[in-house]
């Protein structure tokens, strides 16, 4: 799920696994197939929405890294989309799905900008910053973004661009995660926290969620 530009998909493929991509993006599912193609591997990508999922085969596993499954801000869609991973899935196998979770109390005022990247080399002596800022509501479980990017020229900002993600990801706990599948049906719901393999706790920042189908 959200295989992007390929990232994680053209890496497994190169390693001769068998597996698809799904990304609501057309232009970065045209980029990861431009990717593989440079790299001689066959990819089959469908672009379509998580709540939304159906694709004429089932899966031994389903993958959503990267705090993907949390860019739908509205309940009623992550719901529908944990229903279609689940009847995709083939009896035995498993969900795994990555959270970012959120502790703060109270709502909070913007952040600080920090750099997220920074890209040099171009002609003309230009180069691009990218910033990005967010802000928490707690009442919702809501986080907003915003991205800023600058365009320097010898070292002078040139162009500058803002873009505002409201929301940007819905917060999740891991009791609220695991409900959740437990009720569209999943079992042996457990979580470990990041790259380990100990259990998930409330306190964790991030966690990996991993459901069943029986």
């Amino acid at each position: 799920m959200g295989c992007g530009t390929g990232r994680l998909l053209l890496e497994y493929r190169a390693n001769g696994l068998d597996v698809d991509g799904m990304d609501v993006c057309p232009e970065m599912l045209a980029i990861c197939k431009e990717k593989a193609s440079e790299q001689s591997l066959q990819v089959t990508l469908y672009n379509q929405t998580m709540e939304s999922m159906a694709i004429p085969r089932h899966y031994q596993t389903i993958i959503v890294p990267s705090y993907t499954f949390q860019l739908m801000p509205d309940f009623g869609q992550a719901e529908s989309a944990l229903n279609r991973f689940f009847n995709h899935l083939l009896s035995g196998v498993t969900l795994v799905l990555s959270n970012w979770h959120c502790k703060r109390k109270g709502l909070a005022e913007w952040g600080d900008w920090w750099l997220v990247s920074e890209k040099d080399g171009f002609e003309d002596a230009k180069s691009i910053k990218h910033w990005e800022r967010s802000i928490y509501d707690p009442n919702t479980q809501l986080r907003h973004a915003e991205s800023c990017y600058e365009l320097f020229e010898n070292g002078e900002v040139v162009y500058t661009e803002l873009h505002r993600r409201s929301p940007e990801l819905r917060n999740y706990s891991l009791s609220q995660l695991t409900s959740m599948l437990e009720n569209a049906g999943y079992v042996q719901v457990r979580a470990v926290s990041e790259n380990t393999s100990d259990p998930a706790t409330e306190e964790d920042g991030t966690f990996y969620i991993i459901g069943g189908r029986e």
